[in-house]
């Protein structure tokens, strides 16, 4: 099967809603507490302004017989700070999306040696893929891909006002 990675168009909002949509879904069957379904307009009006310029080498798309089977988005971090102790390094993270029918047929390797190609483009140094640790088969993907532990991110849900689950896209 060849798979085809190209910059996300304006054309290609309706099919990023939808793997947005879809992938939030899977993320609230992991994981209830954590995660939301986002209201479908409020993706829709992200991915039209983001790519209303015209296509967007950070957003990425991946085809297959004429076939949206997938996503990547490179999420530029900010330049590091002169007081920080870390070694300063340009970073990035990373975020793929596949179809259910699509996985396993080289869509997520397709889009993540194109993002990792865009990210060297742009001076990234480390490139970061933050993965809720029961998505196993995430976690798996990337390790597969040569990710690796680094550091450990703790946290704590502190009191206060919640805000209420939306509706999941329909």
């Amino acid at each position: 099967m060849t798979v085809l990675t190209r910059s996300a168009g304006p054309a290609d909002v309706p099919a990023l809603v939808e793997l947005r949509c879809s992938n939030a879904e899977h993320h609230v069957r992991l994981g209830p507490a954590a995660h939301r379904v986002p209201d479908r307009d409020s993706v829709r009006r992200y991915f039209e302004r983001r790519l209303s310029d015209g296509p967007d080498d950070l957003l990425l798309v991946a085809e297959t017989a004429g076939t949206t089977a997938g996503m990547a988005e490179v999420v530029l971090r900010p330049e590091p700070p002169d007081h920080q102790i870390l070694v300063p390094r340009r970073t990035a993270e990373v975020h793929t999306v596949v179809l259910d029918s699509h996985r396993g047929l080289g869509v997520g390797r397709a889009l993540l040696a194109a993002a990792e190609q865009t990210a060297t483009g742009r001076g990234v140094e480390v490139l970061l893929a933050v993965v809720f640790a029961p998505n196993r088969d995430a976690v798996g993907f990337y390790t597969s891909a040569g990710f690796g532990p680094h550091g450990t991110l703790l946290a704590k849900t502190l009191p206060g006002p919640r805000e209420q689950p939306t509706p999941p896209c329909p």
